[in-house]
């Protein structure tokens, strides 16, 4: 996988511009903070978007892929305000699950998701590089 960065860019912190990856490709549909049995164990943001983690890893885990291999990542968050204040918590748990690796990514405000205590999904792209399939 190589970064994308413009000449004379600013580097953004939290995720990347662009990416080039070669191999195997995998979708994930949008992973909502509810465990396997389809629980909500809490309405917390940063605690349901720990859980979309974790869901979004054992789907990787089932092709052999790690997060380092994802490439793209939409968040959908149902409070911009939310999100902001949680900011650094999230942060916290992004680097504990992801390591410093920077994907790709948006994060848009909807007015709801179809899970009426879902507060945050998020869709990932991953490849597998050819050397490692």
């Amino acid at each position: 996988m190589e970064t994308l960065l413009p000449k004379g860019w600013q580097r953004p912190s939290g995720y990347s511009n662009g990416i080039i990856a070669e191999g195997k490709v995998i979708f994930l549909s949008g992973q909502i903070g509810w465990d396997k049995n389809q629980n909500f164990k809490n309405k917390d943001m940063a605690d349901q978007f720990e859980q979309v983690l974790l869901n979004i890893i054992s789907i990787l885990d089932e092709a052999n892929a790690k997060p380092s291999d994802i490439t793209r990542m939409t968040w959908f968050i149902t409070s911009k305000e939310e999100y902001k204040t949680s900011l650094n918590k999230i942060g916290g748990i992004y680097r504990a699950l992801m390591g410093k690796h920077y994907p790709t990514m948006s994060v848009v405000e909807v007015t709801g998701l179809m899970e009426d205590d879902a507060v945050i999904e998020i869709e990932a792209t991953a490849v597998i590089r050819r050397d490692k399939e």
